[in-house]
């Protein structure tokens, strides 16, 4: 049975996630405490471990709020989650199945889908999955669970404001059946995690290239 202060800290990161606390929301014990009869100990224990996780950022004199994410949070939680994932991936790559990999092809399938259709929040949900069951049979529980949170803090960061270059969605699905293909033919495992990284690189790349060229030249617009 989970304590309550994990209990606590759960319903709050849920909370976070799926939007009912959005960026810069105040998070006050108090209310909390009337909500769900958990005591004021536990959630001021929650609010230190997401302080310490990045998903809450405690203000003297204004208490907890969500963070507010910017694109250069994305950009650095990409480029972390590339050396981090590609790691894990490499490693998992001669646990995963032929069933894997034929729902990781699936879900490659379904993102050009969700692109089809204009549904960016589809195409990220399906990422996401997409690379934590590629990393998800790395024996190492520790780096599976930091590939998994990191992702899901993208996940937040995402959900305040899409950003994806143009082109750059179409490209990553290919990508994606290379890097299956390298895995099913039993490359070597560096060229894996090279692969992988790479993947997510060319991502931070074609965002940051992308929104400098949104930016007015000589300061005129």
């Amino acid at each position: 049975m989970s304590t309550k202060a994990e209990q606590s800290f759960q319903i709050l990161k849920e909370r976070i996630m799926n939007g009912t606390y959005g960026p810069g929301h105040r998070l006050v014990i108090d209310q909390l405490v009337r909500e769900t009869e958990i005591s004021s100990v536990p959630w001021r224990e929650s609010l230190r471990r997401l302080e310490a996780e990045g998903w809450v950022e405690i203000v003297p004199n204004v208490g907890a709020l969500v963070r507010t994410f910017d694109t250069n949070a994305w950009q650095q939680g990409l480029s972390l989650l590339a050396r981090i994932g590609g790691y894990a991936t490499a490693l998992s790559a001669p646990h995963l199945t032929a069933e894997d990999l034929e729902t990781a092809r699936g879900l490659n399938r379904r993102m050009g889908e969700s692109l089809s259709a204009f549904d960016p929040g589809g195409f990220g949900r399906l990422n996401r999955e997409f690379h934590e069951l590629l990393a998800s049979r790395a024996d190492d529980e520790r780096l599976v669970a930091m590939v998994r949170s990191e992702w899901a803090r993208l996940e937040v960061i995402r959900k305040s404001a899409f950003w994806y270059a143009p082109g750059r969605a179409e490209a990553s699905l290919a990508e994606h059946d290379d890097l299956l293909d390298l895995i099913e033919s039993g490359a070597d495992a560096a060229v894996i995690e090279a692969a992988a990284c790479q993947h997510e690189l060319r991502t931070v790349d074609a965002v940051t290239s992308y929104e400098a060229g949104l930016q007015p030249e000589n300061g005129h617009a």
